[in-house]
């Protein structure tokens, strides 16, 4: 293996990575907004609640575009055992987020009418969500291939492991709209929000404990790469790191600070995302194909990223343009629609 074909596959990983971790930090937590939208039945707090994500959310979803389009392109052999192996819940997630965005843009014009669009866009939300947290419980759990094709069934993602990392990525999303909301707006709003976060900060930790303790007892190489030594040592700091993020979180919650709990949470996914790398790299279809075994040629990895090395920095400027511009609280009345 030739330089070129070595480095190529892991720097379009970091590519992909990077998409994934910012969409899922940034549609998160307006996904999360979708999820806690029927515990507020007042019309005046949904509408404080979608005003606080107005700008952003259809610029978050470039990500997911980013991480699925630079999946196909630099590893077709991933993608295409991947696809098969989740076509539902994909197809599902993808649905259900149309049926969020139509709802985001039609309940203003609507009102009064607008309650089918409220429906529309906390199921949209809390549907997403779910699936994709299915998809990730589906990747974990291992993908039946053979002869470089997926050998499984239609429903075989449907899983007790699978079904659990779909409540946990609802819990942590819901979480994070939380915390943005406690950020973003005030009065009762966010009152609402914090306390909504002191609840679900403690489910999100028991999820997080269960999905960490029952992937490596259920599969060896995960064990392994965590349990053994010197790796114990090595990697000690990523739980110790998570625990301290979560005691950040509730102690600034419970200061009544308003930005330090949205960072701990984003922390905390961070701190997630980096124990899946850990415990998974360098396989992208686990247990049978690493990053090099599923990459494209290396000339189709080189021209592609050519063109994401000009787009990244134009879409990550435009992402930190838009959130210094709309910057500051959402109020009572307030809007951008």
């Amino acid at each position: 293996m030739d330089a070129l074909s070595y480095w190529l596959p892991l720097i379009w990983v970091a590519v992909l990575g990077v998409a994934v971790a910012l969409y899922v930090l940034l549609d998160g937590f307006d996904l999360g907004i979708g999820i806690l939208f029927p515990a507020s039945p007042e019309e005046s707090h949904r509408d404080q609640m979608m005003n606080s994500v107005a700008p952003f959310w259809d610029g978050n979803e470039t990500w997911l575009v980013l991480g699925g389009g630079g999946l196909f392109v630099a590893f077709p052999l991933a993608y295409s055992i991947l696809m098969p192996a989740a076509y539902l819940p994909v197809i599902i997630m993808l649905l259900a987020l149309v049926f969020r965005g139509v709802a985001f843009e039609f309940r203003w014009v609507a009102k009064p009418r607008h309650q089918l669009w409220d429906l529309a866009f906390a199921g949209g939300s809390l549907v997403a969500a779910f699936m994709q947290g299915v998809i990730l419980g589906t990747l974990l759990s291992g993908i039946e291939v053979s002869n470089n094709a997926y050998a499984g069934g239609t429903f075989d993602w449907l899983t007790p492991f699978s079904l659990l990392t779909g409540v946990a990525v609802v819990a942590g999303y819901a979480l994070l709209g939380a915390t943005w909301l406690v950020m973003k707006t005030d009065g009762a709003v966010q009152a609402r929000a914090r306390q909504q976060a002191k609840l679900l900060l403690p489910l999100v930790l028991a999820a997080l404990a269960v999905v960490s303790l029952w992937t490596p007892l259920v599969i060896p190489r995960i064990f392994d790469r965590w349990f053994t030594m010197p790796n114990v040592i090595l990697l000690a700091p990523v739980p110790l790191l998570t625990a301290y993020a979560a005691w950040r979180c509730w102690s600034e919650l419970e200061k009544g600070r308003e930005t330090a709990p949205f960072v701990s949470t984003i922390a905390l996914f961070l701190l997630g995302f980096l124990g899946l790398a850990v415990s998974n790299l360098p396989y992208i279809i686990p247990p049978t194909l690493d990053v090099w075994q599923a990459a494209a040629h290396p000339s189709s990895q080189l021209f592609m990223l050519v063109g994401v090395s000009i787009m990244l920095p134009i879409i990550l400027g435009y992402t930190v343009f838009v959130y210094r511009t709309f910057r500051g609280k959402v109020r009572h009345g307030e809007g951008y629609h």
